[in-house]
C-alpha cells in the first residue's frame, strides 16, 4: 500500500512535470505562486486538469476491472473487453447528437450504457452457464454490436464526429476541468462504495451456496457490484473515451499481493491505475515530441500482448 502511494506521486510529479513545454516544474510553480504567466497558465490549464483526467479515469476503469473480474469470477473480464466500455461510449454518443449542450447529462449516460451493457452480459453467462472464454466471446460480439451503433450514430450525426475518433482511442489532450466534473465525483463515489462493499464481495467470492449459507442476498450484492462497477467504467468514458486494459492489467497485477481481500484489492487497483495510466500519458507525450500520440495506442501495445498472454496461460480459461 505505501508502495502504490508512493509510486502514484512519482506519476503526478512526473505528469505535471514533463510535456512540449520547455517550461520546467520550478518555472512554473514559481509563476503560479508570483501572480501568473504562460508557465503558470500552462499548469494551471493544461497540465493539472490532464493530470487529473487520468488519475481519476486510471483508479476508476482499474477498480471496475477488478470488481467486474470479482463478480463473473472471469479474470479475463476486464470493461473493455466485455463491451462495458463501448456500452458507455454508445451512450455518449447519443446524447451529444441530441443534446449537444447537455454535458452534465453526459456521464450519467454514460454510466447507463455502461450498466446495460454489463448486464447484457451478465444474462448471457447466467442463462447459458457460460465458460470464461464463452463470456469473453459474448462480450466480443456485444463490443461489436455497440461499436457499430456509435458508428451509426456518427454517420447520422456528423457533427458529432468532431473528436470522435480521438475518443474511440482514448486520450487526455485539451483536457479542461469542466470535462471532468461531474463525472470525476461519479468516479470517487463508486470507489468508496466499492470498499465499503469489500466484505459482502469477499462473502461472494466464497461461491453462491456459500454465501447464501450465510445470509447474503447474492442477487442483490452482484446487481450493487455491477452498478458500481459501470458506475466507474461509464464516468471514465465520459472524458477519457475508450482507454482498454487498464482495467485487465492492473488487477491482475496486484491480485497476488492483495491477500485475498477485496478491499486492499481495490484500493491498490485505485493506486495502481492511476499511476499506470499517468506513466502511459507521459509516454504518449514524449515519445515523438513535439508531436502527441493518443495515449489509447500507447496502452492497446501494451495490454494486447498481455490479453494473449492470458489466454494462452494454462491453456486458456475453459472452466
Amino acid at each position: 500500500m505505501i508502495t502504490g502511494v508512493l509510486v502514484l506521486c512519482a506519476s503526478l510529479l512526473l505528469s505535471i512535470s514533463f510535456g512540449a513545454s520547455k517550461y520546467s516544474i520550478f518555472e512554473m510553480i514559481g509563476q503560479a505562486m508570483s501572480g501568473g504567466g504562460t508557465a503558470a497558465n500552462i499548469l494551471i490549464f493544461l497540465r493539472l486538469p490532464r493530470t487529473l483526467a487520468a488519475a481519476l479515469a486510471g483508479a476508476g476503469l482499474a477498480c471496475a476491472g477488478a470488481v467486474i473480474q470479482n463478480v463473473l469470477k472471469n479474470p479475463l473480464a476486464g470493461p473493455n473487453i466485455i463491451g462495458v466500455n463501448s456500452g458507455a461510449g454508445l451512450a455518449a454518443a447519443l446524447v451529444s447528437s441530441l443534446l449537444p449542450l447537455g454535458t452534465d447529462v453526459l456521464p450519467i449516460a454514460a454510466m447507463a450504457g455502461a450498466l446495460f451493457a454489463m448486464l447484457l452480459i451478465y444474462s448471457i453467462a447466467r442463462t447459458t452457464g457460460a465458460s470464461k472464454i464463452t463470456i469473453v466471446l459474448s462480450g466480443v460480439a456485444v463490443n461489436a454490436l455497440f461499436n457499430a451503433g456509435a458508428d451509426a450514430v456518427h454517420t447520422l450525426f456528423p457533427d458529432t464526429l468532431i473528436g470522435g475518433s480521438y475518443f474511440r482511442i482514448g486520450g487526455f489532450a485539451g483536457m479542461e476541468i469542466t470535462k471532468i466534473f461531474p463525472a470525476g465525483w461519479y468516479i470517487i463515489a463508486g470507489i468508496l462504495l466499492a470498499l465499503l462493499m469489500g466484505g459482502e464481495l469477499d462473502v461472494l467470492s466464497l461461491g453462491e451456496e456459500n454465501a447464501e449459507s450465510l445470509g447474503q442476498r447474492t442477487g442483490l450484492i452482484r446487481f450493487i457490484m455491477l452498478f458500481i462497477a459501470s458506475m466507474m467504467a461509464g464516468a471514465s468514458v465520459s472524458f477519457a473515451g475508450l482507454l482498454g486494459f487498464v482495467g485487465l492489467i492492473v488487477p491482475h497485477a496486484i491480485r497476488p499481493f492483495a491477500m485475498g481481500s477485496s478491499r486492499l484489492l481495490i484500493f491498490s487497483c485505485a493506486l495502481f491505475g492511476a499511476s499506470f495510466v499517468l506513466i502511459s500519458d507521459c509516454v504518449s507525450r514524449l515519445i515523438f515530441m513535439p508531436y502527441e500520440m493518443p495515449v489509447g495506442i500507447i496502452m492497446a501495445f501494451v495490454g494486447g500482448p498481455f490479453f494473449i498472454y492470458l489466454l494462452m496461460r494454462r491453456g486458456g480459461y475453459h472452466d
